[in-house]
């Protein structure tokens, strides 16, 4: 297919780009597929033409998204994606930005204040979706309510059966839970849930979608469950489904395929019929004698009756080879006498052998 000036209509062919460096092959092995994918990014731009309900919805929405939102301020006139090739620039900018999601504000006489919300897989479109804004208060508005920090969750509700049956409803739950969820995380703390974003499938109209975002305040109860208080805090906004773009079938089961986890290989483990899963385990030489093992209060008690046992037996050794102790003090004691007396002896035998 050709338009007017001759230009194929044609999405233009993806070529394979092979990294010439390190730090390209880094870089492009960061945006690859992952086992874990990262947060949506999403590209927030303007049309040919916009109105300035649509540049604050745009706005409130580049808050909500938080850090994970990349934005352009000139228009992009050639940015179409529901017309056949609108969709090649709107692709680029996508892959540039490194942004899976995209929210386009546009504004003309056949569709007013129209906001369009899309996804893509592998940078290529994979669905999009209008939005007719019919009623919309900013956060500015709400300046009481307070705000949300940075990196906390919302929890998301929608009411309505619509939801779970309509495909045009289905696809703006996916797209919202999509743009809101924000980083997977196992656990969420409960200071960490500060508002929550309610979707409504109510209103005047049939395809009418109502959304409202409250902070939640958690009061004291007087039990371990606090009591919970909503305010609400923006944006509040009243839209109408207008056109919406399925996926291709064959994009679809691609972007749908759920990757194997790869088994981490198990050294020396074999498997038995009999004996089932058999392992080997090599250990080293241990010295268990002096290894340091915990002491109770036992073998305290037994080190000392053995510590008094031991007393005991060398007194009873010194006692019997020369008596106790106050016995050689009386030996001592006798000693130094009997060698006076052993002198003085001597003295007077001299002095009576030289009288003579």
């Amino acid at each position: 297919m050709v338009d007017a000036k001759g230009q194929s209509l044609a999405p233009q062919q993806t070529h394979l780009v092979k990294p010439k460096t390190r730090k390209g092959k880094r870089f492009l092995e960061k945006r690859g597929p992952k086992l874990v994918e990262d947060a949506k990014r999403a590209l927030f731009l303007y049309g040919n033409d916009t109105s300035q309900t649509v540049k604050e919805v745009l706005t409130d929405l580049h808050k909500i998204k938080g850090t994970d939102a990349h934005s352009f301020s000139r228009k992009n006139p050639d940015v179409k994606p529901f017309e056949s090739g609108g969709e090649a620039p709107l692709e680029f900018f996508c892959n540039k930005s490194n942004c899976s999601m995209f929210v386009l504000g546009s504004h003309s006489k056949k569709r007013p204040h129209n906001v369009t919300l899309g996804r893509l897989y592998d940078f290529h479109l994979y669905d999009a979706l209008e939005l007719g804004v019919e009623g919309h208060r900013p956060i500015s508005s709400f300046r009481g309510a307070g705000t949300a920090q940075v990196g906390n969750k919302p929890a998301v509700l929608f009411v309505g059966e619509r939801f779970d049956s309509e495909p045009d409803f289905k696809m703006a739950k996916s797209m919202l839970l999509d743009m809101l969820r924000g980083r997977q995380v196992e656990q969420v703390n409960l200071a960490g849930l500060d508002r929550v974003v309610v979707a409504y499938a109510a209103g005047a109209s049939e395809r009418s979608l109502l959304l409202r975002q409250y902070r939640i305040a958690f009061k004291k109860s007087g039990t371990k469950v606090p009591r919970v208080c909503l305010s609400e805090m923006g944006p509040s906004l009243d839209c109408v489904l207008r056109r919406s773009r399925l996926p291709a079938v064959d994009l679809e089961k691609e972007a749908l395929k759920q990757p194997k986890l790869t088994k981490k290989k198990e050294k020396n483990i074999g498997s038995d019929l009999l004996k089932g899963r058999i392992g080997r385990i090599y250990m080293p030489k241990q010295t268990v004698d002096k290894m340091a093992l915990a002491k109770p209060k036992g073998l305290k008690r037994e080190r000392r009756e053995a510590a008094a046992e031991k007393k005991a037996a060398k007194h009873k050794a010194s006692s019997s080879n020369g008596g106790g102790p106050a016995e050689g003090q009386q030996q001592q004691q006798q000693q130094p006498e009997a060698n006076r007396q052993q002198a003085a002896a001597a003295a007077a035998a001299a002095a009576a052998g030289g009288g003579e």
